[in-house]
Parts: structure tokens; C-alpha cells; sequence
């Protein structure tokens, strides 16, 4: 498994950006299971994440850590996604994203939780770029280097 897999199955927080009306970005922190090269995110169809995916299908998201050098390290995507509706189906991905998140099925919170779920996102990817401190250092200094020689004109 390559490091940007390894790394998305580790994460627990993504950033999910829809596109809603008069084309405004929506974007959320979202629960997640990366599986099979896809991202399952369960949710309701009474959220804006899932009003926006039905009239439009295209999703960027963003999976990152750390904020002190050197530990810098981010995914991000874009693709398709589509709504799983079917409720074994939806059951059955949910229960597997929550117990990332809970020792078990008994904590009342995931219960709620799992009550709500009503669709899964299923988020197929289409290109991705991943970032490290190195990289990110540069992207830095190059645009520090801009904005002063933009500032001296």
C-alpha cells in the first residue's frame, strides 16, 4: 500500500467540499472510511452535503495533519460521488465508519448516530495531490518571494 493510501486510512477527519446553490462552495468535516480506493461517508438526506450531491456530483476533500515542521502531510482529491440509499447497504458502511470512532456499538452516541444515517457518500476519486513539509516549505517561499517583489513595485 502506497503512502497516500496508508495515510487516508488513518485519518479520521475529512474535509468534504459540495458545490450548492449559485455554484458557493459548501465544505464540511466529515467522518470517513477510506476503502477500496473509495471514501464512504455516512450522513443524512436532510444535510446540505446530500441536497448538493444530488444536483451536482463533483467533490474536492482534503485529509491533513499537523501544523510544526517536519510533520506536515496532506491528501487532497477530487472525483465523483454518488448517494447509497439502499438501508442494508447504508446499515452495514455506517456501523463499519462509526466503530473508527467508537470501541462499540452500545455507546448511545453511536446508536444516534447510526439511527440518522439514512445514505452513505460514496465518493469515487479521480485525480489526487499529496503534499509534505518539504513541499509545502517551498510553496512557502516562493510565495513569500511574490508578495515582496509585489510589494516593492
Amino acid at each position: 500500500m502506497n503512502k497516500r493510501d496508508e495515510f487516508l486510512k488513518s485519518q479520521k477527519i475529512l474535509r468534504l467540499a459540495t458545490i450548492g446553490k449559485n455554484k458557493t462552495p459548501h465544505i464540511v468535516p466529515v467522518w470517513y472510511i477510506y476503502s477500496s480506493k473509495k471514501i464512504y461517508i455516512g450522513t443524512n438526506t436532510r444535510t446540505q452535503k446530500a441536497k448538493n450531491l444530488k444536483k451536482n456530483s463533483r467533490i474536492a476533500f482534503c485529509v491533513d495533519e499537523g501544523i510544526n515542521a517536519p510533520n506536515i502531510f496532506g491528501v487532497k482529491g477530487e472525483g465523483k460521488a454518488s448517494l447509497i440509499l439502499d438501508k442494508t447497504k447504508v446499515t452495514k458502511i455506517a456501523t463499519k465508519i462509526l466503530l473508527r470512532y467508537f470501541k462499540n456499538m452500545k455507546n448511545k452516541s453511536a446508536i444516534e448516530l447510526l439511527d440518522e444515517t439514512d445514505c452513505i457518500i460514496e465518493i469515487i476519486p479521480e485525480k489526487f495531490s499529496v503534499w509534505s513539509y518539504w513541499e509545502t516549505k517551498v510553496s512557502i517561499l516562493f510565495m513569500a518571494d511574490s508578495n515582496i517583489s509585489m510589494l516593492g513595485r
